[in-house]
């Protein structure tokens, strides 16, 4: 990823293992120590977490800046679970850096559900709708104190200007691969795009493995270190990077998006799919040069659609 003064580069993961969980629980609480630990699979790039016993779940932030979320999430999330229509991460208790391991740490309730998995989840404008539903309740939700844009979320929420370094870099970096003009094109209506200044709740990772379904039924919603109190535009990047053209407008719809908002959520999306395909094609890792090149091909035939 190319740094810029905003955003530095991601910084070095601290390891973490079963271990060492089972050393911080026996220190801090033992009550839980006799339980088994183990990793979960899929467990994102900002925290180590491991499922504890049957109903319980220890998140580890794997590096300084992450480990910014947790006092974030101790102090918001009851407040946003009370308001939401759909289970979220339940916070139990607070853990404090010990047995080698620099950070705060958090216990959470286990929450049951799979993943998103488009190729398993067969009503996808039922899933577009509900996710449209759930958001525009949180975006509802006072805002007052909430925590703005900054380090703490990566500037999620704040001015798509923070990335535009990035994505000029992305550019240049692929080197006439892409359809580089329109790209440009499509980065510059969406810095263009007003917003109207008034703040609301974002979740600021609204991504396939932040979404929990049962039965191919949206039943959680989970990671909340990226949310905050700002634009919630950042959130709308799913409608390019899920969903295929009919269910992105049941989510648009559902979600009463403006023009305006629509351009800068595309500029979201845009974004990651373009700084994640350079980055992929200098690793040479196929899949995500196909998953991210989709993604890009979804934003500019929506575009061109959009007119």
């Amino acid at each position: 990823m190319c740094a810029t003064p905003e955003m530095p580069p991601p910084p070095a993961r601290f390891p973490a293992d079963e271990r060492l969980v089972r050393d911080l629980l026996a220190a801090q609480f033992p009550r839980w120590a006799g339980l088994p630990v183990r990793r979960v699979a899929r467990e994102g790039w900002d925290n180590r977490t491991f499922r504890l016993g049957a109903e319980l779940l220890v998140r580890l932030p794997s590096a300084a800046p992450y480990a910014l979320a947790v006092a974030k999430e101790q102090r918001w999330l009851p407040v946003l679970a009370a308001a939401l229509p759909l289970p979220v991460p339940e916070p139990v208790a607070l853990g404090t850096p010990a047995a080698g391991y620099p950070h705060p740490w958090s216990v959470y309730r286990w929450l049951p559900g799979e993943p998103v998995d488009p190729l398993t989840v067969t009503d996808l404008p039922r899933l577009a709708r509900d996710l449209a539903a759930f958001l525009a309740v949180l975006q509802a939700v006072d805002p007052t104190d909430g925590p703005a844009p900054g380090q703490h979320n990566w500037f999620r929420g704040g001015p798509l200007t923070t990335y535009d370094a990035q994505v000029r870099g992305a550019l240049a970096a692929l080197d006439g691969r892409l359809p580089d003009r329109l790209l440009r094109e499509i980065w510059a209506a969406a810095l263009g795009a007003r917003w109207d200044g008034r703040p609301v709740w974002f979740h600021g990772d609204v991504a396939p493995d932040n979404l929990l379904v049962h039965d191919g039924v949206l039943a959680a919603v989970i990671d909340f270190g990226t949310c905050g109190v700002g634009d919630p535009a950042c959130d709308l990047a799913i409608a390019w990077t899920l969903f295929p053209a009919a269910s992105r407008q049941v989510f648009r719809r559902r979600l009463g998006v403006t023009a305006d908002t629509w351009a800068r959520g595309r500029g979201w999306a845009l974004w990651k799919a373009l700084v994640g395909h350079a980055s992929a094609r200098e690793r040479g890792d196929d899949r995500q040069v196909e998953e991210t090149g989709a993604v890009l091909r979804a934003i500019t035939e929506e575009y061109a659609t959009a007119g």
